[in-house]
């Protein structure tokens, strides 16, 4: 296994790293043990972002997470877009990289959202395929990321946590596991989330995501502009209990509160997650 095993770095408890709070860290040096950044940011030389990140990064470690791969997608993946990635991930040295399993295009255009795959055998190995080769181009682990979706297709045969696991398992990666996706996706398809996370492969989950989300009634957006609600809290502990010491992060992409507030609900994530640790340590 491409070293994919839950969290041996040590990373801790988390955030993602936003323009918002970027004085305040390092005014301030928050009780954070690392950041997570979004890749496609910092892609461009020079500029004021990368100073930051640089300067930020001489504190703590970082991870980095894309949003345009398009690991699912038909077109040849950019090698210049690779070529960037893995130079950012040499410049911070990051223990792992990850995307999103999914395609966001074609050649014709770019959708700007994340959109889910068929659950089947043919798109497994195509999918897998496409990771090995970026992974191996880059030169770090990766971790793919399930989404929260809103559709299905027809030429599905398996469920969502069947396709992730045969994802990893033949393209040899590993999971970022984003908790609030798979209530998301739980809810809008009415399946359990807790066998979800009973169903993944322990020995590949390497990053939790937590976030909140907007509730229409009906169906549910996953917008990372709310708190995490207590049923995401409540998988969470549950996925501690079956994962372990996993690094775990705080999202927020909109309506960013102040950092107190942020670290406020990472450390309300340390407080759940100690006694189980504690418990699985004894």
């Amino acid at each position: 296994m491409n070293d994919c095993s839950n969290d041996d770095t040590g990373l801790g408890f988390g955030l993602g790293l936003r323009p918002d709070h970027y004085r305040e860290i390092l005014e301030g040096a928050p009780a954070v043990d690392w950041f997570e950044v979004i890749t496609e940011n910092y892609l461009v030389p020079g500029g004021k972002p990368l100073d930051f990140l640089y300067r930020i990064r001489e504190r703590y470690p970082m991870v980095m997470h894309g949003v345009s791969l398009s690991v699912g997608g038909c077109e040849p993946v950019d090698r210049d877009y690779l070529a960037g990635i893995a130079h950012l991930a040499d410049s911070l040295d990051v223990p792992w990289f990850s995307d999103h399993l999914c395609w966001t295009g074609t050649a014709s255009g770019n959708l700007h959202d994340l959109m889910p795959l068929p659950y089947n055998d043919d798109v497994v190995r195509h999918v897998a395929r496409r990771i090995a080769d970026v992974q191996d181009f880059v030169g770090r682990p990766m971790l793919i990321e399930n989404l929260s979706s809103y559709v299905t297709y027809r030429d599905s045969v398996m469920c969502e946590w069947e396709f992730l696991g045969a994802v990893a398992a033949e393209a040899d990666c590993g999971i970022l596991l984003d908790i609030n996706n798979v209530y998301v996706s739980a809810f809008n398809h009415d399946f359990d989330p807790f066998d979800y996370v009973d169903a993944v492969d322990p020995a590949r989950v390497r990053q939790f995501h937590l976030a909140g989300h907007l509730n229409a009634g009906d169906y549910i957006v996953d917008t990372h502009d709310h708190p995490v609600i207590d049923p995401v809290w409540s998988l969470y502990e549950h996925a501690v209990r079956r994962f372990g010491r996993v690094a775990t992060m705080i999202e927020r992409d909109d309506h960013i509160p102040p950092l107190a507030d942020v670290i406020a609900e990472l450390d309300h994530a340390r407080a759940l997650a100690a006694p189980i640790l504690k418990t699985r340590a004894a």
